[in-house]
């Protein structure tokens, strides 16, 4: 049989952009298939955007073993793919007595879960406000985590693929599978819109769709439930309220509401935690951004609710038995699942790419790849260049003088980048991520027609066809606007 690719990733979030990232470092034909129109389309685009430090999944889970690891490998992954990132620490926040017991008990698990004592220490009330004082005057204890960090989860993701691709990996976009067969040493992966592709092995990173994919293949089934969280963002000019994440002590559904500063200088607050059946459910409503709100004032002093610019939801792919599920699949040899990836999902995809990828490599026999180059340069970012950067990055391209989003300072030059890389940028969402053209305090009031001529122009199609994301997004109409 010919195959197309020696694997195939589904799914082009975090978790799958690192594992393709990782499996070009060997000598390997790397084939990723994303239901969206571009990566980062779902759980990975909406989340707290933390590298948790590890203190908080069950000793000897897979949350726990991929969590440290990841952080760690974390901190040179973003040097080699030049992506924003920030070790901030973390505050875990006690109210009462008894939550000094409970602090305890996180940080006896952080050293369990191989966390060095010098990376975290137990504080009192005052300490704790003497690192952060807009902390409520109620805090009588906090866990210091001082190893946790902020990370741009778009640049990340989007920074992931481009190094896949430019290691030689291929990226199918608007590729929802549907069915997955098992073939003569390997397997076939068919698609909606009829395409059949092949490969050697499979790599099941499809989200909250995971257990979907699986049941496909095996008979020891998955069951995902998508656990809606609802978020705040607030305008820049509240930014410098907290340096350190602050979270609530975990309960039955997850760490709680944080309040945390963005990696671009926003302030972050939430999630909620609500289950549901409906895997596409990602509409805010205001009782869950209300209980944000109230959540989040009760661990921080004077939060600034009057400067949300935004608020958003996002899903979290929570598997019934409450770990992550990674690995050969036992009853469908060549199928890895990377399944049950909620928090800490984010900051152990590094960690579960590289385990996927060496796991694969030995199956297949695969020698590592002497072409595999993983560094990657960012685009740049005129709002953050100094003066002579910005000059000789203008006298180069006249494009980066060009402003199109006032609010975050992004030009045409930026924009345009965005596009023509690979892979790039094919819709307004998939601008935004990249480069922040509409994430400001206007929300793309300003800037939405002219990103829209940008992208008409480079993707070569008319303004009609310019979508938010999916197909069956697009803005305007023949004849007017919408």
């Amino acid at each position: 049989m010919n195959y197309g690719a020696d694997v195939i990733v589904i799914g082009a979030g975090v978790t799958g952009a690192a594992a393709a990232r990782e499996l070009t470092a060997y000598d390997l034909r790397v084939l990723v298939l994303e239901s969206g129109e571009d990566v980062c389309s779902g759980t990975s685009k909406a989340n707290s955007a933390i590298v948790h430090a590890g203190f908080d999944a069950k000793t000897g889970s897979k949350k726990a073993q991929f969590n440290v690891a990841g952080s760690r490998r974390m901190r040179e992954l973003v040097t080699e793919l030049d992506v924003a990132y920030r070790p901030n620490g973390a505050l875990v926040l006690g109210f009462a007595e008894e939550d000094r017991a409970r602090v305890q008990e996180l940080y006896d698990r952080g050293i369990a879960n191989g966390l060095a004592p010098e990376e975290m220490e137990i504080l009192s009330g005052e300490e704790a406000r003497s690192i952060e004082p807009a902390l409520s005057d109620e805090v009588t204890c906090a866990l210091h985590a001082k190893t946790s960090a902020i990370v741009c989860p778009f640049e990340l993701t989007a920074a992931l693929a481009e190094n896949a691709a430019h290691n030689g990996a291929q990226f199918k976009f608007l590729s929802r599978v549907t069915g997955i067969r098992r073939e003569e040493d390997g397997y076939s992966v068919e698609c909606a819109d009829g395409s059949v592709y092949r490969a050697r092995c499979v790599v099941n990173a499809a989200g909250v769709y995971a257990d979907e994919i699986h049941n496909m293949i095996s008979d020891n089934k998955l069951s995902i439930t998508a656990r809606r969280g609802d978020y705040l963002l607030m305008d820049k000019e509240a930014g410098g309220l907290v340096s350190c994440t602050i979270f609530e002590l975990p309960g039955t559904y997850g760490k709680g509401v944080l309040v945390t500063p963005t990696v671009h200088g926003n302030l972050l607050a939430g999630p909620t935690a609500v289950d549901t059946q409906d895997k596409e459910e990602t509409a805010t409503d205001a009782i869950s951004l209300d209980e944000v709100g109230k959540r989040a004032a009760h661990n921080v002093k004077n939060l600034p609710l009057k400067q949300v610019i935004t608020s958003f939801s996002g899903l979290r792919a929570h598997e019934a038995g409450g770990d992550f599920i990674i690995g050969e699949c036992a009853d469908a040899p060549g199928f890895y699942d990377a399944a049950g990836i909620e928090s800490p999902g984010l900051s152990a995809a590094p960690a579960i790419g590289v385990f996927l990828a060496e796991q694969i490599a030995g199956k297949l026999g695969a020698a590592k790849n002497p072409a595999f180059d993983g560094k990657r340069k960012g685009i740049p970012h005129v709002a953050h260049l100094s003066d002579e950067e910005r000059a000789a990055l203008i006298k180069e391209d006249p494009a980066y003088a060009r402003i199109v989003c006032r609010c975050e300072t992004v030009t045409e030059g930026e924009i345009r980048e965005a596009i023509r890389r690979t892979p790039g940028a094919r819709s307004m969402d998939g601008i935004k991520r990249r480069v922040r053209a509409g994430m400001g305090r206007c929300q793309a009031g300003f800037c939405t027609p002219r990103v829209m001529e940008i992208l008409s122009e480079e993707l070569g199609i008319p303004m009609e066809e310019v979508c938010k994301n999916l197909p069956g997004s697009e803005l305007l109409v023949k004849g007017g606007a919408v």
